[in-house]
């Protein structure tokens, strides 16, 4: 049940571990896509070439060893082009590095008061709107020098400024920018088996030495890096300037490059747990100790005369693909830039600067992901996004945030103030009231004046189609509800489901203001609430309810005293045979129309994907067909996460074993083999009918379709009553009964089962697939994980921090 490294890493070296050999192949193929990026960076921001190098090595180093995400790369902080040009141009380059020391300090600072985690608390659609923006306003700059020119101070006066550009072309800026960017674009795409040999080399690389190569052997005239001698290097001073403009740019800088460092993070945690098998996996993110790793690396970069710093996801993403498995690999990717710093600068000056400008335009058009703007529309956080991308265009990074943050407020408040409050009278007399949205104190005004068009001897439905009531708008129902009730008439209050939440009569509000109790009529829009069966044992059936859908309609009739004399209540229609009254169809049809009303808006996209793309499962997941088990609620899946086999028991039939049902074989065939799916998790759960029933069983009994299909789980009976096998645990405890501990054992029998099966065992010895073991204790609502020790189990339970791991 363990995993070995993939196919698809480097293969160990002769005299090297193999971790070492991963690591090393990796900080290669890092190293050759952050050496070009850094230096269009520093391009891009007006700095000194080499502060873009500076800043990559500190990234790499100071970063990588002392932050707390192992395999992020930093560096340059692209999302910080914008605002360190601003800098330079404002206060110049030396103040510009005292403030990135000061920006350091201010992140250590916050990783010390464990702030990490509230950094990531800013709505994605401004982060995504403020990087989409700084890629608008580097891709506008950049442009001006693949045209052969020189950008303007800010990103409208690059526009004001392209026709007189556009009248002006520099011939061979132009060719060398377009080969750049055909390179930069087909490289990726080179058919064949040479392409895949070729295709090794990072694109952004191909790219540039493409367009030097052609350049400099067709003897074009063109502006080239060139790094001055590092005995000339810059470095900090004493910021000069207003205090609060430094302020200001300090805030800037320690706030966009943490979360950009954090969200980079983040990224690249969820992109090592889709493409690593536990062994290779490393420690998840430390997001403060990442900060404070951050912080000491911004420090180190300014002052030796460096760029402000920050993760990358795009450096992060090639690390992890190119088999990195620690720290080291970032670490020697710092080191290989301080040599290129110091060896290679004759090839460096060869460079093109119109072939760097043209590979951080693409950059900065890749900051505008239609993934991101797609998320943001389906989110319905397209004005926040698109708000947030023109105010960092127009007036900088921290406007643009404030703007976008602003933006997000307006919106939140509108969406909680805007409730549609209508009144229809329906042919049967009744008037239905229908309150869409959130019931805030906003919105009272509006409900007042449609409750008082209800007559008081009327019959009322009162439909509540959202989330969340405050307290001013409860009392203002509840009082309507008091007065309507003691003026004859009658009321019920429904959720979006249609499923009855309160309903009171006449008599009873009496009798219970005459006890002085207070009635707890109220309940809230339960997205469970349809599920619940609360009138089987707590009130009555409506039985005047001709969709029979009606679960309950008074949930405190245990709590009347005896004395207390039954209230009045209507008289019931003709109870229906049992099994006739179609309310099983009902509830199926009432569900469904609210799935079509309220859920299949949200997932529409998700699934038309699906659709076209096929099912992709990570995981097989077998588990008993008791209705209490919802697998979507208890493991927070959606559409495609899990391809999911259920049976009486969640047995696992041995190859070979006597059986009318190959079905469970089948569906671990096609999952493992078709499916490619990464782990199998059998999930058992408390009280389960079929442990009971093997429990109970006795020789001689009539052989049913359900006696012959619980043969399987005969070794699970004989596994409880061995010596040779411990008892399982739950939590550190024993079983509560005996029907928990065969629970229990099933489970690890069925993994048992799983290992003989001829497709699991060949994944098994490959390293590729995984076995869990889990258990639901329906009582409790936990979920337990099982983790193997030997012979015993110990069962780790999941609680609102984490869950234990899993070993094999």
């Amino acid at each position: 049940m363990t995993a070995t490294p993939s196919p698809t890493s480097p293969p160990p070296t002769k005299g090297l571990p193999a971790g070492l050999q991963a690591d090393l192949s990796a900080s290669v193929a890092v190293f050759l896509i952050s050496l070009p990026l850094s230096l269009g960076i520093a391009l891009a921001t007006g700095a000194p070439l080499q502060a873009g190098l500076v800043a990559a090595a500190a990234g790499g180093i100071v970063a990588a060893r002392l932050g707390g995400t192992p395999l992020q790369v930093s560096g340059p902080a692209t999302g910080l082009t914008v605002v360190t040009a601003e800098l330079i141009q404002h206060y110049g380059w030396r103040t510009t590095c005292a403030i990135t020391v000061l920006a350091g300090l201010c992140q250590l600072g916050l990783a010390a008061l464990r702030t990490a985690r509230s950094a990531l608390m800013v709505s994605p659609a401004i982060v995504h709107g403020m990087l989409a923006g700084v890629g608008v306003t580097i891709a506008l700059a950049q442009l001006h020098i693949v045209l052969g020119g020189t950008p303007q101070s800010s990103a409208l006066a690059n526009v004001r400024g392209l026709p007189d550009q556009l009248a002006d072309l520099h011939p061979a800026a132009l060719g060398v920018s377009v080969l750049t960017l055909a390179v930069l674009l087909c490289w990726p795409r080179l058919p064949g088996r040479t392409g895949r040999h070729l295709r090794k080399v990072p694109a952004a690389l191909a790219a540039v030495a493409v367009a030097t190569a052609c350049a400099a052997l067709a003897g074009l005239t063109l502006p080239r890096v060139d790094l001055p001698s590092w005995r000339s290097h810059a470095l900090p001073e004493l910021p000069e300037g207003p205090v609060l403009g430094i302020i200001a740019a300090v805030l800037t800088i320690t706030l966009v490059g943490s979360v950009e460092s954090l969200l980079s993070a983040v990224a690249t945690d969820k992109l090592i747990a889709t493409r690593r098998g536990t062994q290779r996996r490393p420690a998840r993110a430390d997001l403060n100790r990442e900060l404070r790793g951050q912080g000491a690396a911004n420090i180190v970069s300014g002052a030796l005369g460096g760029l402000p710093v920050a993760g990358g996801a795009v450096r992060s993403m090639a690390n992890v693909k190119a088999g990195a498995v620690s720290r080291r690999s970032v670490m020697l990717h710092g080191l290989w830039i301080l040599l290129a710093a110091g060896l290679l600068v004759p090839a460096l000056d060869l460079i093109p600067l119109a072939a760097l400008a043209a590979l951080v335009m693409a950059v900065g058009i890749q900051m505008v992901s239609a993934t991101h703007l797609r998320t943001v529309t389906r989110h319905g956080e397209i004005l926040v996004y698109a708000t947030t991308i023109v105010a960092v265009v127009l007036g900088g990074v921290l406007e643009g945030v404030a703007v976008g943050i602003a933006m997000a407020v307006a919106l939140a408040l509108h969406r909680l103030a805007r409730t549609r409050i209508t009144v229809e009278q329906l042919d049967s007399g009744v008037h239905r009231v229908w309150a869409r949205g959130q019931l805030t104190f906003l919105a009272v005004p509006r409900l007042s004046r449609v409750l008082s068009q209800i007559p008081h001897h009327g019959h009322a439905v009162i439909e509540l189609d959202g989330s969340f009531m405050d307290h001013a708008a409860y009392e203002t129902l509840q009082d309507w509800q008091d007065s309507h009730l003691a003026h004859g008439g009658s009321l019920e209050v429904t959720g979006r489901s249609g499923a009855r939440i309160a309903e009171a009569e006449q008599a009873q509000r009496a009798e219970s203001a005459q006890r002085g109790t207070q009635r707890g009529d109220h309940q809230c829009c339960r997205p469970w609430t349809p599920w619940q069966n609360h009138c089987d044992h707590r009130g009555t059936v409506d039985r005047t309810d001709p969709t029979g859908l009606t679960d309950l309609t008074d949930l405190t009739a245990d709590d009347e005293s005896p004395a207390a004399p039954p209230a009045p209540t209507p008289a019931p229609a003709p109870t229906p045979p049992a099994g006739s009254r179609g309310r099983g169809a009902g509830q199926l049809a009432n569900g469904i129309s609210a799935f079509q009303r309220d859920t299949a808006p949200h997932v529409r996209e998700e699934l038309a994907r699906l659709a076209r793309e096929g099912q992709r499962p990570s995981q097989l997941f077998l588990t008993c067909a008791d209705s209490r088990l919802v697998t979507s609620m208890i493991t927070a899946s959606g559409p495609g996460d899990l391809f999911t086999v259920r049976n009486v028991g969640n047995l696992v039939p041995l190859p070979g074993a006597e059986s009318t049902d190959d079905s469970v074989a089948a569906a671990i065939e096609y999952a493992v083999d078709v499916l490619q799916v990464d782990s199998i998790t059998v999930c058992g759960h408390s009280g389960c009918g079929a442990m009971q029933a093997l429990l109970n069983s006795a020789p001689g009994m009539p052989m049913t379709p359900l006696r012959r299909w619980l043969r399987h789980g005969l070794p699970s009976l004989e596994r409880m009553g061995s010596r040779h096998h411990a008892w399982a645990r739950i939590s550190g405890r024993l079983p509560a009964d005996a029907v928990e501990q065969l629970c229990l054992t099933n489970v690890v029998q069925q993994l048992e089962h799983l290992k003989a099966h001829e497709s699991v065992a060949r994944r098994l010895a490959e390293g590729t697939l995984e076995l869990h073991g889990m258990y639901f204790h329906v009582g409790e609502a936990q979920a337990y994980l099982l983790s193997e020790g030997q012979d015993f189990f110990d069962c780790r339970v999941f609680d609102t921090v984490g869950a234990g791991s899993v070993r094999g």
